[in-house]
């Protein structure tokens, strides 16, 4: 059997994604998920995404890591689903729809989208990193000489000897500005570090203004995929009105066979 797919990208966060709306995608099939992520042997992607009906809303977004594993929230990957819902005829300039941690709302246009993310009610600050949820698991930690660092043997350390077998995602932060950080992400499901991570620079930009590194609601983030905003507001240490904010572009169409 064959499935049309599209391949989609945010700031270089890449996915796979396919309209699941009359059903048929092997959703139990692992193996199958993971090998059309796989970046030699299939379509290559940081992820998979279903696009699927629920009633009351939009649509609803089921993400997949590129181990072939339904997770958690992926910042970016609603961000280019919400593209895809346009290109589809779903959607046209906002939008409203249904994801593993709950409701999200969104905005379309010029080429970018920005995504409101789950309020923030905890921040756990240590003595060299910081932990939250922003719909995924966070590690943020300040590194010196962030671009020669290690993100992938590093973050590989924390995230499975700190965080055990569930592990974490590993954000390393490097201040530029005074509401501008550079942030480089190792993603536990793809075990390695990705380009840009939604939930992560959200994550950093949040940890950032807990601990007094910046002090505005707005902070951009610089990956190495390209330039992410997040915006919130802060009162008593919950954050709430969390947006993510920056490209998601249609990359190619294809057709894959399942065997």
């Amino acid at each position: 059997m064959g499935f049309i797919f599209y391949k989609y990208q945010g700031t270089g966060n890449d996915f796979v994604m396919v309209d699941n709306r009359e059903g048929g995608f092997p959703k139990d099939d692992t193996d199958f998920i993971g090998g059309l992520c796989d970046r030699r042997f299939g379509v290559g992607a940081d992820g998979l995404i279903l696009l699927e009906d629920e009633p009351g809303y939009d649509f609803r977004m089921v993400y997949y890591n590129a181990d072939g594993n339904e997770s958690t929230m992926c910042g970016n990957g609603g961000r280019c689903i919400v593209a895809f819902a346009g290109f589809l005829g779903i959607i046209k300039n906002d939008t409203r729809f249904m994801a593993v941690d709950g409701v999200h709302r969104a905005t379309l246009g010029d080429g970018k989208v920005k995504l409101q993310m789950t309020d923030v009610d905890r921040v756990d600050v240590f003595d060299n990193y910081v932990f939250l949820d922003t719909g995924s698991p966070h590690h943020v930690q300040e590194v010196q000489e962030i671009d020669r660092f290690d993100v992938k043997l590093q973050g590989a350390k924390l995230r499975y000897g700190k965080y055990g077998k569930a592990g974490s995602n590993i954000n390393f932060v490097s201040k530029v500005d005074d509401a501008v950080f550079k942030v480089r992400t190792y993603e536990r499901g793809v075990e390695d570090e990705t380009f840009s991570c939604g939930t992560g620079v959200t994550a950093v930009a949040i940890a950032m203004h807990r601990t007094g590194k910046t002090k505005g609601n707005t902070v951009t983030l610089q990956t190495p995929g390209g330039v992410l905003r997040v915006y919130f507001d802060e009162e008593g240490g919950q954050y709430r009105n969390i947006f993510l904010e920056g490209p998601a572009k249609k990359v190619f169409r294809g057709e894959v066979d399942r065997v």
